[in-house]
């Protein structure tokens, strides 16, 4: 019989109780994988042009080695699901440990392009790996009744790690009179961005051996025991039976699930599987990682000085953390629907801004301003451009990708949409110098159109799901697809 889990207290999870502490802590301890992952994002955003001066690089070549991390994320994110499935979750969290670690060491003393590109790949991977693993611990170890709140953390500690990579690069560079310039023992400043980032990857991997391993992977593996020991300290006895057999359940329903394909009629995939593709790629086809990979030289080509360009990639890291927190606040009351829709249309009207402020970007090469007010201006539509996004397109991407897909072709489904999202993302970070140096108000005005379709594509196929049950998303959106098809 299942236990009746209405009479649990409301506050049985509050921060006031030991369960809801316990839950806290290791899903903040889990986040630091996310940390890592933000960390990464921007930590070459202080160092790119200083790297493209040592190693004499020309524009496409600096940005394929800005994105070449990217692909070691792809490829990371795909084996960590088999790797954690087999090994645990926790010693998957370690190798990516070891693989950040090392990237730190080798990118800070690289030699070459060639081989500060091969530890920006391995970087790469350690990254992929704790982008998956990292939200998995933590939906696997949180209580149902919090599970929607301690997911969250994962992206807020995206951005507070964007914001450590950018701050400490300031710093940096504020210490040494430049990223160019010799700092401690020699190094030049920039390679000291790269080295800071062997302190949180050393405490992730320090954490993977004190945190108590997923109750889901001990249950798969036959050690049951385990995993009601682990839950009896994370939920109350009187839904701890309930929680146990929820979980052998889904576990069962993914095992015979294990052979379902994603095909279908559209290209060859389910339309469904093609909405969560469309999403991931809008996401990085507007342009936000040009923001925190590129922020820096952004604002020093454009007349800015380089402590000043330093300073202002912070003020918008910071700008990033708080408008998640907002995002977070709002997404289970007013919807996703309406927080994308709006996010769109900030994103279109601050990037064609941007787009039309830089057509009056004066001078040529390293000699280049933008006149009064054009300067001000550029700088807050950033801003708002980095507001619109991390209250919307930001978070609830992933917030939908866990929402839209029936739970029979989630795991693949959210693999490939995922996929999708780090191959759109190598295209931007790595196109963005040569078409930067080609033309600006080219490049933001891409940037604004793809935003625009972003808010037409959300307006016509994706529907809300703000308070339903995964399979409600499910009939829900086959519902609306019968309905076109009908109409067309």
């Amino acid at each position: 019989m299942t236990q009746n889990t209405a009479s649990i207290p409301a506050d049985a999870f509050s921060l006031r109780s030991p369960f809801g502490r316990r839950a806290i802590g290791l899903s903040v301890a889990a986040a630091v994988g996310g940390f890592l992952f933000g960390f990464d994002s921007s930590v070459i955003n202080g160092a790119v042009d200083s790297i493209q001066g040592d190693f004499e690089l020309g524009a496409f070549v600096t940005g394929f080695v800005v994105a070449i991390a990217l692909l070691g994320c792809a490829v990371g994110a795909v084996l960590a699901g088999r790797l954690s499935d087999r090994w645990g979750r926790l010693r998957v969290m370690f190798i990516g440990a070891i693989m950040f670690f090392a990237s730190s060491v080798g990118t800070g003393f690289a030699f070459s392009v060639w081989d500060l590109g091969v530890w920006r790949v391995v970087g790469g991977l350690g990254i992929g790996i704790a982008s998956v693993v990292a939200p998995a611990y933590i939906a696997e170890v949180a209580p149902r009744q919090i599970r929607g709140s301690l997911a969250s953390l994962q992206q807020l500690a995206i951005t507070i790690g964007i914001f450590a990579a950018l701050l400490s690069d300031a710093l940096l560079a504020g210490g040494a009179g430049g990223a160019g310039e010799s700092f401690w023992f020699g190094l030049e400043a920039w390679r000291w961005m790269f080295l800071v980032g062997i302190i949180p990857a050393a405490v992730y991997g320090i954490l993977s051996f004190t945190l108590p391993e997923s109750p889901r992977y001990l249950i798969a593996n036959g050690r049951s025991d385990e995993a009601r020991e682990i839950f009896a300290r994370l939920v109350p006895k009187a839904d701890l039976d309930h929680t146990v057999r929820d979980l052998q359940k889904a576990i069962e329903e993914d095992r015979k699930n294990a052979g379902v394909s994603l095909r279908g009629p559209v290209l060859g995939l389910q339309r469904i599987v093609w909405v969560g593709i469309i999403l991931s790629v809008f996401q990085q086809f507007v342009g936000i990682n040009v923001i925190f990979y590129y922020s820096t030289s952004l604002w020093a080509s454009v007349g800015f000085e380089e402590s000043a360009s330093f300073t202002i990639s912070v003020i918008t890291s910071i700008v990033n953390v708080l408008v998640t927190l907002v995002a977070i606040f709002l997404v289970d009351r007013v919807g996703r629907k309406p927080i994308l829709l709006t996010g769109s249309v900030l994103m279109t009207l601050s990037l064609a801004t941007m787009a039309i402020a830089f057509l009056f970007a004066e001078g040529s090469g390293d000699d280049v301003s933008l006149p009064a007010p054009w300067g001000p201006i550029a700088l807050v539509a950033a801003n708002v451009f980095v507001i619109g996004f991390g209250a919307s397109w930001g978070p609830l991407v992933w917030v939908l990708l866990g929402e839209i897909f029936p739970s029979r072709i989630r795991g693949k489904a959210l693999g490939v949409a995922a996929g999708a999202q780090w191959i759109a993302n190598f295209l931007i970070t790595v196109s963005f110098p040569a078409m930067s140096g080609w033309s600006l108000p080219l490049t933001y005005g891409m940037y604004a159109l793809f935003a625009a379709l972003s808010f037409a594509y959300v307006a016509w196929r994706v529907p809300e799901t703000k308070g339903m049950e995964l399979e409600q998303t499910e009939t829900l959106f086959h519902r609306k697809e019968s309905e076109r098809s009908r109409a067309s």
